[in-house]
This record gives C-alpha cells, structure tokens and sequence, in this order.
C-alpha cells in the first residue's frame, strides 16, 4: 500500500511559513534524521535523552500537523509522521528570520556577531573562505 501523507495546507487549513518552537524542532530532528515515525518512535528517541510523555509528544505532532510543519500518512496504523519541510529550508527559514528581526538585514552584522562570540575552527574558516570566493566569482 502507498503512504499517502496528508498535512493541513492539503485539509483547507492555512499554514503560513510556520517556525516550530524547541519542542517541535526536537520531534522535527527525530525526523529529519530517522525519517517517516510514528509517535511511540518519537517518543522512545527523544526519551534517550529526557524523559517525555506520550500525550505529551502525541499531542504536540497533532498541533504541529495543523500548522503545516508535520505530514500525516492515515493509510497505516500506528500512523507515521514525517517533516513536510527539510532540514535545510527550517535552518534558512530561522536564519532569514533571525537577519531581519534581531539585525535589522544586516548578514555582516550576524557573521561578525557569530564569528565573534565563538572561536571558529580552521574547518570552518576554510568552508567561510571557500563561500567568500565563490560570492566574489559570482561578482566577476
């Protein structure tokens, strides 16, 4: 049988970029990482780390279906759960966000402020400056 995943944009419901809060981002990385899961799976992952209840994540995945961020596949019991949206499109998303609201547009003024609170590794300088070169080939 073919999954057939169903969010809430796809119900007539509205989901306008939704940013999930620390609790979704953590079922999000079970996600992300293991793939399609049902609730129990998420919940045993993240109950490595902390204990968590299984309303408690049920109840979150179920709000985090109605904001678009979670598809549903009904075709299956238990029924499983995967991100609508990739790691990568969350991350550029947060990151977009964060240049507007916290520095006003500037890029220069977060790299300058990341950069600076956190001493970046050479394997972190050489991808900077391999970014740098291919912005200034761009230019070119």
């Amino acid at each position: 049988m073919t999954a057939v995943f169903v969010n809430a944009t796809a119900m007539g419901m509205a989901a306008a970029r939704p940013s999930p809060t620390r609790a979704e981002l953590e079922i999000l990385s079970v996600l992300w990482q293991a793939g399609p899961c049902s609730v129990r799976d998420v919940r045993n992952t993240l109950n490595r780390s902390r204990p968590v209840g299984y309303t408690s994540v049920l109840k979150t995945m179920q709000v985090m279906t109605e904001k678009g961020l979670l598809e549903r596949d009904e075709t299956c019991r238990p029924q499983m759960y995967r991100a609508r949206y990739s790691r990568d499109r969350t991350q550029r998303q947060f990151v977009g966000d964060l240049i507007r609201r916290v520095y006003g547009g500037s890029v220069k003024a977060l790299v300058m402020h990341a950069v600076g609170t956190r001493r970046p590794s050479r394997e972190d300088l050489e991808a900077i400056g391999k970014l740098l070169d291919r912005f200034e080939g761009d230019r070119k």
